[in-house]
């Protein structure tokens, strides 16, 4: 839920335990400022794509072990996604099952990573190839944390905005969510525009994991611009490739979107304006992928083993018909892979 006073919030939730204990990301360590939470004993842990590793999410267990913790408490996340998704794992393994409260710093996790009961860890070099579903006992979203968040985190958090905007087919009072987000001014980032649009980001997720909370259907068009954007994301941390501490995911996601907006064009007959605005913003906000068209053959083989794949060796994606209209399992031949991903690079 999005909280007016996010304090209060976070005090009531913890009163209907017994114990509590936080995991949080080092980074906001300068700036923590919650009076309720200075009687609890906190881990704080370096958090980047890099350490999404079993590793970590061992820290967290021998955290939560030296505690003392029981399935009365509650383990409180305040992070990002990287974060909210490897201390929802430990702590849904710990002892079988221990409650977990997120509370997302970063606008990717609040639109995407808090939402949804997807948790885990990299492994074997295959993003959250590692995990189970266990959904938080609660979600705290308080768009303060924004306030300090640098650009690129915004303009990732956005991505998965435009995602969302672009699979949801509903129509509110206040006009499709696609439109109204192609209406948000970047330039700016006002906060009391961008708060509900947050909210109707959150709404949809909510709504579509309600009816499907194990991806064994409709979920799956969550999945839209993260088959090619996964295969992006994991080519840019390995050695030799892409910048330095690799690529943001919703910057992947973006770049992965427009891949597969060339395939809904070109196999569904999506019409090309969405694929045209998307552009027109990644050149204008977010930049081109450092890739090259040599770098095919790896991301293919990326694609390949990506864990949303029904059978080995496959390719399969999310695209759409229209704007609020996906179609889901859709398998891509690798040459029409590398046809999506050649035009991607030649933008």
């Amino acid at each position: 839920m999005i909280c007016k006073d996010f304090n209060k919030a976070l005090q009531e939730a913890l009163s209907r335990y017994e114990e509590a204990c936080v995991v949080a990301d080092s980074r906001l360590r300068a700036s923590y400022t919650l009076p309720c939470m200075d009687r609890l004993p906190v881990l704080w842990l370096e958090v980047s794509e890099e350490r999404k590793t079993i590793e970590t999410v061992r820290q967290i267990w021998d955290f939560l072990f030296a505690q003392q913790m029981t399935r009365r408490g509650v383990v409180v996340c305040i992070g990002g996604g990287v974060l909210t998704d490897m201390t929802g794992f430990a702590a849904a393994t710990y002892k079988r099952g221990t409650d977990f409260i997120t509370v997302p710093t970063t606008l990717l996790a609040m639109v995407d990573a808090s939402t949804g009961g997807k948790t885990g860890c990299n492994y074997g070099g295959l993003k959250n190839s590692v995990g189970l579903f266990a959904a938080p006992a609660e979600t705290l979203i308080s768009p303060h944390w924004l306030a300090t968040l640098p650009a690129r985190e915004w303009l990732s958090g956005f991505a998965e905005m435009l995602k969302t905007g672009l699979i949801d087919g509903e129509r509110t009072a206040e006009g499709r969510l696609w439109d109204r987000l192609m209406q948000y001014d970047l330039e700016t980032m006002e906060m009391p525009k961008l708060t509900p649009l947050i909210a109707g980001c959150v709404a949809v997720k909510e709504r579509i994991v309600a009816a499907d909370p194990h991806e064994e259907g409709l979920r799956k068009v969550l999945n839209f611009g993260h088959t090619f954007g996964h295969a992006l994301e994991e080519l840019s941390f390995l050695p030799g490739q892409g910048e330095q501490g690799g690529l943001a995911h919703g910057y992947a996601v973006l770049y992965g979107m427009i891949a597969e907006l060339y395939l809904s064009v070109t196999r569904l007959g999506c019409p090309q304006a969405p694929l045209q605005q998307l552009t027109r913003l990644m050149l204008q906000y977010y930049g081109k992928p450092a890739c090259r068209c040599s770098d095919r053959k790896q991301l293919t083989a990326l694609m390949q083993q990506d864990k949303k794949n029904e059978r080995a060796a496959q390719i399969n994606c999310t695209l759409l018909y229209d704007i609020g209209r996906p179609a889901i399992n859709q398998v891509i031949p690798t040459d029409e892979a590398d046809e999506a991903l050649d035009y991607l690079f030649s933008l």
